[in-house]
């Protein structure tokens, strides 16, 4: 039978000291916790080592992203199963003791995800009372990872800063025929969105913006060439370029900025750059 030591939750965090809490709370304090911290904040690193037996935080001092940080997280991991959970989630009293029971009953997979996965689920629409259902892809704010699955496939792709990480690296699973579950009896409480202080939120909408169209096209040439990811893209490009004009015109600079943003982060894609962008705190 597996136990709570057999799982390590991996947290990866961003200045989320409104939120990382509230997680930790809801976490047994038998099981290990590595958090990713992606700045050099000490005082963060400090406080939480502190108050929380079971938790070490290591300072990436630079901001990773979630691939990169998550991956580095899963390069310490010593126990058999791995959590990943965003900051802004909060596990029920049952989730890991529901995890590893699909664990025992499911032995062979690479995946599982909880029940509700976006706030506009409910269980009876997308379940139909199934207890467990095979999946192509999971959220990436609750994944429970069975780390013997991924010996050949590795983690995320590092080429993300946020967004299609998961969808990518369920997507090359399930091309080596690796099973992904979603349990609905294993219920998880996400905000979503709000893995970050609030103070910041202008500046996260905007990198938010860039790298979606960023890893929007990035994810469609990786899997489906580049031709395909143009013309999958292309109507964007165009209304990014539209709407940046017709805000101009309307003196909006708010909106002007993250539609400036939407269309850069596509066109750097586009031309092969980097996922560079980083918010400016």
């Amino acid at each position: 039978m597996y136990s709570l030591k057999d799982i390590t939750v991996i947290i990866n965090t961003f200045n989320s000291e409104d939120q990382i809490y509230s997680c930790l709370d809801s976490i047994n304090r038998s099981v290990s916790v590595i958090i990713i911290e992606n700045s050099a904040n000490n005082n963060f690193k400090r406080k939480i080592e502190s108050q929380y037996s079971n938790v070490y935080c290591e300072l990436a001092n630079k901001n990773l992203g979630y691939g990169k940080g998550n991956n580095l997280g899963l390069s310490m991991v010593k126990t058999r199963f791995a959590l990943i959970l965003n900051p802004d989630a909060q596990l029920k009293n049952d989730t890991l003791d529901k995890f590893l029971i699909s664990a025992e009953n499911m032995r062979d997979f690479a995946i599982i995800g909880p029940g509700i996965q976006e706030a506009k689920d409910t269980l009876e629409k997308k379940y139909n009372q199934k207890d467990i259902i095979e999946t192509d892809n999971v959220k990436g704010f609750a994944m429970f990872l069975n780390l013997q699955q991924f010996k050949e496939i590795g983690f995320f792709d590092e080429n993300f800063f946020i967004y299609f990480e998961e969808i990518d690296l369920c997507r090359r699973l399930r091309s080596k025929n690796k099973k992904i579950y979603l349990d609905h009896k294993i219920l998880i409480d996400h905000i979503g969105g709000s893995s970050h202080n609030q103070e910041i939120n202008n500046e996260m909408e905007l990198s938010r913006n860039w790298h979606w169209m960023w890893s929007s096209f990035y994810y469609h040439k990786k899997h489906q060439g580049f031709i395909y990811a143009f013309f999958k893209m292309f109507l964007k490009l165009i209304s990014s370029i539209l709407r940046m004009i017709y805000y101009s015109l309307n003196y909006n600079r708010t909106k002007k900025k993250i539609y400036y943003h939407r269309f850069s982060g596509l066109i750097n894609s586009i031309f092969g750059k980097s996922s560079w962008y980083r918010p400016k705190l």
